[in-house]
């Protein structure tokens, strides 16, 4: 599917989102899926068969249903399920189809793709069925991206990869925050020892030199364009301590602030 182009897509009245009811289950089908039915799970827990496999869904359980497949499910009326599924055919030939069943490892833009399908349809949108098919294509192009890398603990996954680089980039972007490791690491999803030994790995130095390396780098900044002293940059960048702040703008600099001031 990584190959078709959107205008291949057919987009069927079948999609929604819902909150399955207490006694809700999805009897077991007759006849084969007619057509493909992207399943993603929100919330609850439940149990899926397909083709006579059983799975147990919660948050981030993904289906992508082929024609031909059979389906059921039921769920837990305590933690109902709350779905979205959108129903779909191709005209052209397909090949490297999503694999049937994953966890999605990465849910927020996930869903805000699948949110934005369904909304199209619940208003008159201009061009909507051009937007939505250019979505769909989106959608599965994520769940082949997913089938792809593998777990998000596997040392150089683009998925861990790209966690670190937010957070660098987040640190980069609030160098005066006293940032915790602990808060870091679970921004980012990981244990506080993962995160420090990967974020090592991957830029090279420890959370607290990179944090410090940032403040010192942003501090060079405003002494030389923002037209602030010494202790205005000192106090900006979260410093109570003038002269701490010189000894380790020299260390990391080998000038004194005033200096470049």
């Amino acid at each position: 599917m990584l190959h078709i182009s959107p205008s291949s897509l057919v987009l069927l009245p079948a999609l929604a989102k819902i909150v399955c009811e207490p006694n809700w289950k999805w009897q077991k089908r007759e006849k084969p899926m007619a057509n493909y039915d992207l399943f993603y799970v929100w919330s609850g827990e439940g149990e899926v068969q397909l083709n006579g496999r059983p799975y147990e869904v919660g948050k981030g359980s993904c289906f992508l249903f082929r024609p031909g497949d059979h389906t059921s499910a039921t769920h837990n009326p305590q933690k109902p399920l709350v779905l979205t599924y959108i129903h779909f055919d191709v005209k052209e030939e397909v090949s490297l189809e999503p694999e049937p069943y994953r966890v999605l490892r990465e849910t927020v833009e996930f869903e805000h793709l699948l949110s934005r399908y369904v909304r199209m349809f619940l208003v008159k949108t201009f061009a909507a069925e051009e937007e939505a098919r250019l979505i769909l294509k989106l959608l599965l192009i994520h769940l082949l991206r997913e089938d792809m890398e593998g777990p998000v603990e596997r040392k150089g996954s683009n998925q861990l990869t790209e966690a670190i680089h937010e957070i660098a980039n987040y640190i980069k972007q609030n160098p005066g925050v006293p940032h915790r490791v602990e808060d870091l690491a679970q921004r980012a999803q990981l244990s506080p020892r993962y995160f420090s030994i990967k974020f090592k790995e991957m830029t090279g130095m420890s959370v607290q030199s990179y944090m410090i390396r940032t403040r010192i780098e942003r501090a060079q900044h405003l002494l030389m364009h923002a037209g602030m002293n010494v202790t205005e940059v000192a106090d900006a960048l979260g410093y109570r301590d003038i002269f701490f702040f010189s000894r380790q703008f020299k260390q990391y600099t080998g000038k004194s602030p005033s200096e470049i001031r």
